[in-house]
């Protein structure tokens, strides 16, 4: 897999209105169609990431790109958590070349 993103499944992870680690975790629940079994925890989050075989089933042999939306209040109120989750975004897309995480600049869609 290339660098090339342009033929990647998109999923986008909206965060508007995100005020906690509990309501991240069930946005990308919800996003990225995670199973019943996701422990919604930094860890779980970190190996779905990473794990093709979780992720939606139309990915395909395309790769994932997770454009994430909505993330600075979030970033704002809940510096430490945000930091973590970006700490998890990036070593999940570091070790899976074919996943892409992309934090959209815009306060919201």
């Amino acid at each position: 897999m290339t660098d090339d993103v342009s033929g990647r499944h998109v999923v986008a992870l909206d965060l508007d209105g995100v005020a906690d680690k509990a309501g991240l975790m069930d946005r990308c629940v919800h996003a990225l169609k995670l199973p019943d079994w996701f422990g919604r925890n930094w860890d779980a989050l970190a190996d779905s990431l990473a794990d093709p075989s979780v992720w939606p089933a139309a990915v395909g042999e395309r790769g994932l790109l997770v454009v994430v939306t909505g993330w600075r209040g979030y970033a704002r109120t809940r510096p430490d958590e945000w930091a973590t989750a970006e700490d998890v975004f990036a070593q999940a897309a570091d070790r899976t070349p074919a996943l892409t995480v992309a934090l959209a600049l815009g306060e919201s869609h």
